[in-house]
């Protein structure tokens, strides 16, 4: 049948979960500097569960996301335990690729508060030169506005990995991205910067198949890994979030997250996954569809 990607699920949420700590806005970055086990057992349960990626735990290591916490001068430090727990569990999996995962700036959700492009390329630009050497993909994730994808796409360029891209969409209308902006007009972007993939992340999983029905015209492999939050509530639209702000759906488990994967798989998506609240055991029951249904997870 198809070769499919299947990516992991939630890294951040899942370290937030099993550490059982109280809720910062530095969410899986504080756990991973008092307890980095976690994230490396983290990734080796996905990696069991049929998960051939492990994303790097790189999405808040930002320095405009340390800085208010005075942790800015972890910086290297944090980068440095991320990509080293991924590669622990793949070693101990005897396989696996790594995707180094480079988050929205400042905040997620809130295009309005990126940088201008050129200010964007530079500060993704430290973090690609310093980790790409390790990982085998670089993907910018959660893009919620064309501006804010301009300038992870802009840093992306030369880095010699695989590029891939992810943008977030409308809680209700998935022809949108959270901007307002069309997701179709995410097709200049991709033809100036060419990346490997197109992907809908973050996103509730009802809303995914209309921006698939776009980017599957864009002519570039495609793919999506949607959240298990109820929407993105305006309590969590604030300076420095919590994720005890956003609330885990009770009607999205494997078996009907599953459903929604499998739709996205017809419709042609190569790479699929989880985000926020997707776990181990959503990502188990995909695996298990996708070998059922004749198709071949790369």
């Amino acid at each position: 049948m198809t070769d499919i990607i299947l990516l992991d699920g939630s890294i951040g949420q899942e370290i937030v979960n099993r550490s059982e700590g109280r809720a910062t806005p530095l969410w899986s970055t504080a756990v991973m500097m008092e307890h980095p086990q976690i994230v490396a057992d983290v990734h080796l349960d996905y990696f069991k569960s049929g998960a051939t990626i492990a994303t790097t735990n790189t999405y808040a290591v930002l320095r405009d996301r340390l800085k208010p916490a005075n942790l800015e001068n972890q910086f290297e430090r944090l980068q440095e335990s991320a990509i080293s727990m991924a590669e622990q569990a793949r070693q101990t999996h005897g396989s696996g690729r790594i995707a180094l995962s480079l988050g929205p700036l400042v905040a997620s959700y809130q295009p309005e508060t990126c940088p201008a492009p050129e200010v964007a390329e530079s500060l993704y630009r430290e973090i690609i030169s310093n980790l790409a050497a390790r990982a085998d993909i670089i993907v910018a994730e959660t893009m919620s506005s064309l501006r804010q994808a301009e300038g992870a796409l802009r840093a992306l360029q030369g880095s010699g990995k695989q590029n891939w891209v992810a943008i977030t969409v409308d809680d209700f209308d998935g022809t949108k991205l959270r901007s307002g902006e069309s997701v179709r007009d995410m097709q200049n972007l991709l033809d100036l910067y060419r990346p490997d993939a197109i992907l809908v992340n973050c996103s509730r999983p009802e809303v995914v198949a209309a921006a698939l029905d776009i980017i599957k015209e864009f002519g570039i492999p495609f793919g999506a890994y949607a959240n298990g939050f109820t929407g993105i509530t305006e309590e969590f639209l604030v300076e420095a979030p919590t994720v005890d702000a956003l609330q885990e759906r009770d009607d999205l488990g494997p078996r009907v997250y599953g459903d929604f994967a499998m739709t996205w798989v017809a419709q042609g998506a190569t790479i699929i996954g989880g985000c926020c609240e997707i776990g181990p055991d959503h990502i188990a029951d995909i695996a298990r569809r996708l070998t059922d249904g004749g198709h071949s997870i790369c």
